[in-house]
């Protein structure tokens, strides 16, 4: 779903969605769009943050919950801290307008292949071919368990944490090279690369995330260290 309040952009979106295999529903407001869900459930919402009345980030907080669609933030002039705002409550990704549609589409795949892997976990084990087990790549610490293959964390009662795409490469960076302190440049490179987007506090934000997201559970205290002035560390060791 197209949530934005430009007729225009709205338009033009689900058009080029369209003309890619994807059905697009479109609101042009927040109360638009819970009115859609609530006959239409959809997989994922392109949601804009400037909206007259109540805006995305608002909009954004009553999309909560394990049946809650993905949600790709959109916005032509939202600053750091409505993009560390938007990260810190669930949204998947955040596109600064104006976009390229055909970068918009690949987003959108990308977040959805990564719900789709941790569906697909939970396909009974028959269902997995003997040389997909063998390939798989899971990292072990403290209890829990990493599969880097699917992307998912288990918890150690084997429970599924979900996990963003930028939280599992966070993780997945920390897991890679345990006890070693890593600095926030470093963990931009390891875990964002090309989609850091110019602003380190995304490592605080999502390191954050994590650590919500590992808390009150049995192995999770105190795995990702704050080292002051120098960065981070996973305090556990790791087995793979």
């Amino acid at each position: 779903m197209i949530v934005d309040d430009d007729d225009g952009i709205r338009k033009l979106l689900a058009d080029f969605l369209a003309q890619h295999g994807y059905a697009a529903a479109t609101a042009a407001s927040a109360a638009d769009m819970r009115e859609t869900l609530a006959r239409d459930p959809v997989d994922l919402i392109v949601l804009d943050l400037m909206m007259p009345g109540e805006d995305g980030i608002t909009a954004l907080r009553s999309l909560q919950g394990p049946d809650a669609p993905l949600v790709i933030m959109l916005s032509a002039f939202g600053t750091d801290v409505d993009r560390i705002a938007g990260l810190e409550i669930g949204a998947e990704d955040f596109v600064q307008k104006p976009c390229n549609p055909r970068e918009l589409l690949a987003r959108i795949r990308a977040v959805l292949r990564r719900r789709d892997r941790v569906r697909a976990v939970t396909e009974p084990v028959s269902a997995i071919s003997a040389a997909a087990v063998l390939q798989r790549k899971i990292f072990r610490f403290a209890g829990w368990s990493l599969d880097a293959t699917t992307r998912v964390l288990f918890d150690p009662s084997d429970a599924i944490v979900n996990l963003s795409d930028g939280e599992f490469r966070m993780l997945l960076a920390f897991v890679e090279r345990p006890q070693r302190v890593l600095t926030r440049d470093q963990l931009l490179d390891y875990a964002l690369g090309s989609d850091k987007e110019h602003f380190d506090r995304a490592v605080d934000v999502l390191i954050s995330r994590l650590r919500r997201k590992m808390a009150g559970r049995v192995g999770s205290l105190e795995l990702i260290r704050t080292v002051r002035s120098e960065g981070y560390s996973f305090a556990s060791a790791v087995t793979q």
